[in-house]
């Protein structure tokens, strides 16, 4: 790259890393670098975020079960939503969450005999 160039890409960089070539060079060239990592983190991110997003709704729909429980009965009934779809679902369609929950249960042999634990009531006299 010449001159230009660099210079064009440090805008907006502080101090000399802005305007003299040597220090702009450096800084431009770690900056490509981190973008080019960063764009594989970014999605490994996402889905991390997803997938606790689908475990949170799973958990608001009262079925005590792991996510990839979950995940395996949808796909034993042979639904094919994807992670970032089923966390969309989770956060704005509360009750089609529900269903596709209920559709999960009852695929998966292990989701079907779950069984709320009870509350711990609190038995202490007040007077």
């Amino acid at each position: 790259m010449n001159k230009k160039e660099i210079l064009k890409l440090a805008k907006g960089f502080r101090g000399r890393a802005k305007n003299c070539i040597r220090i702009a060079r450096e800084r431009v060239e770690k900056a490509l670098q981190y973008s080019y990592r960063d764009r594989r983190t970014k999605k490994r991110d996402m889905r991390s975020l997803w997938i606790q997003r689908i475990s949170a709704g799973t958990r608001s729909c009262d079925m005590q079960v792991h996510y990839g429980h979950f995940m395996h009965g949808l796909k034993k009934e042979n639904i094919q939503l994807n992670r970032k779809v089923l966390s969309e679902i989770s956060m704005h369609e509360p009750y089609s969450f529900k269903a596709l929950v209920d559709i999960s249960r009852e695929a998966f042999p292990g989701n079907r005999h779950i069984y709320h634990r009870p509350r711990k009531v609190d038995m202490s006299i007040t007077a």
